[in-house]
């Protein structure tokens, strides 16, 4: 039914514990797996005086290097489970947007995404990628907590 997943990973705790789910799931529909993580670039305040100059090469050098750490993980997870996989990791102010492009990119016909189930005041300030996706995209999303 589902040949080609997408599923976006953000490397936290909750992530990494539904990737088996995602693998085994995957493996039950003898599917692919395209894992993306999206980074975010580093936005440059205005700068007063005295204020502290952040280094965006090493911000990128080390964002690459954790979202490769988070893909390699997914991808070792994907191996053990006998599961074709393809590892992207993209760079985006919306990461949301970039999900639902990377889904239609590769031809992936279903979203798989981790979500924390935020409520109430936290949702508001803390937003959801997973909610964002739901509303940009015609392919079916599965949530799992």
């Amino acid at each position: 039914m589902f040949k080609s997943i997408l599923f976006p990973t953000d490397g936290s705790d909750l992530s990494e514990k539904v990737t088996a789910t995602v693998m085994e799931f995957a493996r039950l529909h003898q599917s692919r797996i395209t894992a993306v993580t999206v980074i975010q670039p580093m936005l440059m305040p205005t700068l007063g005086d005295g204020a502290a100059v952040l280094d965006a090469g090493q911000y990128e050098v080390q964002m690459q290097s954790t979202a490769r750490d988070h893909i390699n993980k997914v991808a070792a997870a994907a191996s053990a489970a006998g599961v074709p996989f393809e590892g992207i990791v993209a760079t985006s102010t919306n990461p949301a947007d970039e999900i639902v492009q990377a889904a239609k990119k590769y031809g992936c016909d279903l979203i798989v995404m981790a979500s924390h189930g935020r409520t109430g005041l936290s949702k508001l300030l803390l937003g959801s990628e997973t909610q964002s996706v739901l509303s940009h995209t015609s392919l079916p999303v599965l949530v799992l907590h």
